[in-house]
């Protein structure tokens, strides 16, 4: 069992602070500054503390992979034969090897694994299940959704900002 990970003590400003990275990571800190009335320096100084913290991992653009011909998405549920720890630790490394996972999480239910797959078409997931996935040993099932229609994809947790669930 993992260790519980200490939650980060973040306040009403370093909220406004992540909401504006996420729109937009490029925007300068005079700029957040500006909005939030505050000097540059302490915003600065909030998002230094925040990746030291480690509740900003990084800052990456966000690709759109229909534009580079990758316009399958497919979850794949993954149920293993055995579960002992050296079987899933193996699993897991073997499956983060392929490209095509771009999500990969251990999961509670019917499987063990939700993958989620990115390709370009129904020849290539056939071609990543027989030559990629079916290679990896200990795999007992897996079971393929292919997404029809992306509804949402919104990674910014709802708390910050001003949006409340319906």
């Amino acid at each position: 069992m993992k260790p519980q990970l200490a939650m980060a003590k973040i306040d009403d400003i370093d909220k406004q602070i992540l909401a504006f990275l996420h729109e937009d990571a490029f925007m300068s800190n005079k700029e957040m500054a500006s909005r939030l009335g505050l000097s540059a320096t302490p915003v600065h100084e909030r998002i230094k503390r925040m990746e030291k913290d480690g509740v900003i991992t990084g800052y990456k653009a966000t690709i759109n992979p229909n534009k580079l011909g990758k316009s399958l998405t497919v979850f794949c549920d993954i149920s293993l034969k055995e579960h002992a720890a050296a079987y899933l630790n193996q699993f897991e490394t073997d499956v983060m090897s392929l490209v095509e996972v771009q999500e990969c999480y251990c999961v509670s239910g019917h499987s063990d694994f939700l993958l989620k797959i990115v390709v370009s078409d129904m020849d290539e997931y056939r071609n990543f299940i027989l030559h990629k996935l079916a290679s990896i040993k200990n795999i007992g099932n897996a079971q393929s959704h292919f997404v029809m229609n992306q509804i949402q994809n919104e990674q910014i947790l709802p708390w910050l900002t001003n949006k409340t669930a319906q």
